[in-house]
């Protein structure tokens, strides 16, 4: 007897990861979205309700990030049948942590576990890219990705794309802060300049390659000193208060790396998890200084991704 009727829940995320924009990005287990598909026998996708932390978002699935990804899947996969869904929102709107790209991929895992026969994760990533790019305005992967597989996670082609889970050391934790602010992803984006410097260029593409290595090697230096955003972060950094006061105290207490999470404006560091408390308490008493509420978490980068947990 096959599933009718699956809830998924879908990780929040941190895109870029300072070096890699719109390519790399790593999974947020302690918070997320929770998706429940059913399958009907009327082709489309509807949306039965939204709740959560979400405020109003719309329920036409063409205009939901979580409808056009199912939307997608039912016309890639030319169903037959059609699905309802129920949207629980557990990612704030416009807080840098893939709130959309949650809803997106919690949509596609959830409708792939009723499907008679499942397709590949690969194959779900194609349809929540559709889907965020609802929220964003543009096809890119570095909150699906990770949201979808779980970890670090580094994707290479948007028509083709090649997806890479990152080791990371065991010693790595992040410190993630999320002030009490909306920040949309397409403003974040609309600001940022079309060309970039070739020094810049190099700089970007040498911290890049030296991250990774620096994962694959547990080689914390380098990713200490390859951890800085050249390129994005100098040009959004404005958009959210205190930014470099916040980022200047995390790496005095000894953070590996601080930057922006996503478009922002929250704000994520790498660190020793024997640092972990002590970057917390840096950055969270800059917030304060701003009398900007926040929200914070001390997460270990793994986790198993979007996965389905009721069926």
């Amino acid at each position: 007897m096959s599933i009718t009727q699956a809830t998924v829940f879908a990780p929040a995320s941190v895109g870029n990861v300072a070096i890699g924009f719109d390519i790399l990005g790593f999974a947020v287990d302690s918070l997320g979205d929770k998706i429940t598909v059913s399958r009907r026998a009327e082709p489309g996708v509807g949306i039965s309700r939204i709740h959560g932390i979400a405020g109003e978002l719309p329920t036409d699935p063409t205009r939901n990030t979580a409808g056009q990804a199912l939307l997608a899947m039912c016309e890639g996969l030319k169903l037959p049948f059609g699905f309802t869904m129920e949207i629980e929102k557990g990612i704030p709107l416009g807080s840098g942590l893939g709130g959309s790209a949650a809803s997106a991929v919690g949509a596609v895992v959830a409708g792939n576990a009723v499907l008679p026969e499942p397709v590949s994760k690969l194959e779900l990533l194609k349809f929540a890219m559709q889907g965020e790019a609802v929220a964003s305005g543009s096809l890119h992967v570095d909150n699906i990705a990770p949201s979808l597989f779980g970890g670090l996670v580094l994707t290479v082609g948007i028509d083709h794309p090649r997806v890479k889970q990152i080791p990371v050391p065991p010693d790595v934790r992040a410190v993630i802060m999320h002030p009490h602010m909306f920040l949309s992803t397409k403003q974040a984006r609309s600001i940022l300049k079309r060309t970039v410097d070739l020094s810049d260029f190099v700089w970007q593409t040498a911290n890049l390659a030296g991250f990774i290595s620096g994962c694959y090697t547990n080689d914390l230096d380098m990713i200490r000193a390859s951890l800085e955003d050249v390129v994005i972060e100098p040009q959004r950094q404005a958009l959210i208060p205190g930014f470099q006061e916040v980022r200047r105290a995390a790496m005095e207490a000894g953070a590996l790396g601080c930057s922006i999470s996503g478009a922002g404006p929250t704000m994520f560091a790498w660190v020793r998890e024997s640092n972990a408390t002590a970057v917390r308490d840096a950055m969270r008493g800059e917030f304060e200084r701003k009398s900007i509420q926040l929200d914070e978490w001390i997460v270990a980068i793994e986790s198993a991704g979007a996965r389905v947990i009721e069926s």
